[in-house]
């Protein structure tokens, strides 16, 4: 049972094969790739860095609460097909593992079906290891697609939501990525263009 309500529900109910994660005898590894690395809210065991590939950080979902509104939507990450990732891979703790699934579970999936979860390999300094990672779907109304640099750039740059401006969100993810030693060209180089769109519009 969790010792708090999570700031979320979760908008879809756990499937019976996640479920049962919770009593996995099993180590269970998390892949992280945006703010579940430097803000986690569920309990960890241990984390090492790590590559997918097959899979890319992507501004490609459309936010219509957190960073944007019904009226002038946002964008936030999601892992779209593709390319590769580096992030980080999370040992959920065996002690607490059920506490851990349900946060995860819970502040991954605040709309309807937009992730799967899936099990992937993931490349350590230890070895190949198998992790879950959250998905985006890309048959989900809220999938954006593959948008051009300069459109996100524009979306980014124009959006607020109820959690702060969308241009703040890819910043700080900028800044928290490189911290951990992670450098995303891509997001770097977005980040560039939001800035200029800002200085020529201010």
């Amino acid at each position: 049972m969790l010792d708090r309500t999570p700031e979320f529900a979760p908008a879809d109910p756990m499937p019976p094969d996640i479920a049962a994660l919770r009593d996995s005898v099993e180590p269970v590894w998390i892949f992280a790739y945006g703010s579940l690395m430097w803000d986690p809210d569920c309990p960890r065991a241990e984390a090492e860095p790590a590559l997918l590939r097959g899979y890319h950080r992507s501004f490609c979902l459309y936010s219509y609460d957190y960073r944007g509104t019904r009226e002038r939507p946002g964008l936030t990450l999601g892992l779209d097909r593709g390319g590769a990732c580096r992030g980080i891979v999370l040992r959920l703790p065996p002690e607490a593992l059920a506490e851990a699934i349900d946060r995860l579970w819970s502040r991954e999936m605040t709309a309807p079906r937009v992730y799967d979860m899936r099990r992937l390999s993931v490349r350590t300094g230890y070895g190949s290891r198998k992790a879950f990672a959250f998905t985006v779907r890309r048959d989900h109304p809220d999938y954006a697609g593959r948008l051009s640099p300069d459109e996100t750039a524009r979306i980014i740059a124009g959006a607020a939501g109820r959690r702060g401006a969308c241009r703040d969100y890819l910043a700080g993810t900028v800044h928290h990525l490189a911290a951990l030693g992670l450098v995303d060209e891509q997001l770097t180089r977005l980040a560039g263009r939001v800035e200029a769109l800002a200085v020529s519009t201010g």
